[in-house]
């Protein structure tokens, strides 16, 4: 039976009030049954990406949503501050596999504290390492931009590691994250993917859900 491919809102801001409002919008459209039920939130502190954004989790605290919480920690040193982030209402934590020296570490923390967890793979990060960890991880994320800011310009290598990736293993779910949109969606699934991460078109146009709609005649357009 093949499996279903998700859209999941991603949520890059500056400020927490903002992921609050860009939240609420998206509820209706993605919340089961009309849609697989997560919600992506970017941090990001200068440290691993050249801009910053919102980086601050005691913030999570006040979020209310039916949504899980997926966390794309685009910050280094991930061994020291993943305790910060493994609260109660985040249900997945993805790392860079270049923001820690022990990713074995950081796995089993967000093992402990009962979270899924995936490493995350940006377009000068090694794909070879992460893989070192199949069978720690819940997913893998292929990042077709350089992290940071959304709507950055797409880096057609990637759509190659997604399909090394998706060779090396065939069960493994394959999130991408940057430059998705209704144009490029389909190539990302072609190439393997499962699940797309999508910002700047959803987030980008005045009816988010119909962007979210469009996103999935895209995918579906993409399987026939």
């Amino acid at each position: 039976m093949e499996k279903r491919v998700e859209i999941i809102p991603a949520i890059n801001a500056d400020g927490f009030e903002e992921i609050q409002r860009r939240v609420k919008l998206v509820e209706p459209f993605v919340t089961p049954p009309s849609g697989a039920g997560w919600v992506q939130i970017d941090a990001a502190d200068g440290t691993f990406t050249k801009n910053t954004i919102w980086h601050k989790p005691e913030d999570l605290a006040f979020l209310e949503t039916p949504l899980k919480i997926e966390l794309h920690l685009m910050l280094d040193k991930m061994g020291r501050r993943i305790a910060d982030w493994l609260l109660p209402n985040v249900h997945r934590i993805i790392f860079h596999i270049g923001a820690t020296s022990d990713p074995d570490f950081v796995i089993e923390k967000c093992r402990d504290a009962g979270k899924e967890v995936g490493i995350a793979v940006g377009p000068n990060e090694s794909l070879i390492k992460a893989l070192e960890h199949k069978g720690e991880v819940d997913m893998f994320q292929i990042l077709d931009v350089y992290p940071g800011l959304s709507g950055a310009k797409i880096v057609e290598s990637a759509f190659d590691r997604i399909r090394e990736l998706r060779n090396f293993c065939g069960d493994c779910i394959i999130e991408v994250d940057g430059g998705m949109n209704k144009e490029t969606v389909g190539k990302a699934v072609e190439a393997g993917a499962n699940v797309i991460a999508a910002a700047s078109a959803i987030f980008g146009k005045e009816d988010v859900g119909k962007a979210i709609k469009q996103l999935r005649k895209a995918v579906k357009m993409s399987k026939t």
